[in-house]
């Protein structure tokens, strides 16, 4: 659910949604999303001071469980 979350949200922010990848991991109690975008789409992800990224990982936080940790991180 966590990462067809993310992918959902990512894919419709982007311009070129058919290079959208995202991975989801667990280390322990701690989620690690590893989102790969377009070179030119790498600004929408991040967004003005980061908000856009920050929103992602408020999302992310509040469906998994509590007491667990997420990691986002978006690459081109």
């Amino acid at each position: 659910m966590l990462k067809e979350l993310v992918e959902h949200i990512v894919k419709t922010l982007v311009d070129k949604p058919e290079l959208v990848s995202v991975s989801v991991t667990q280390e322990g109690l701690k989620h690690v999303i590893k989102i790969k975008v377009g070179e030119l789409d790498l600004g929408r992800i991040i967004g003005k001071d980061g908000q856009t990224i920050r929103a992602i990982r408020a999302l992310a936080s509040a469906v998994i469980p509590a007491g667990e940790e997420v990691s986002v991180d978006v690459s081109k």
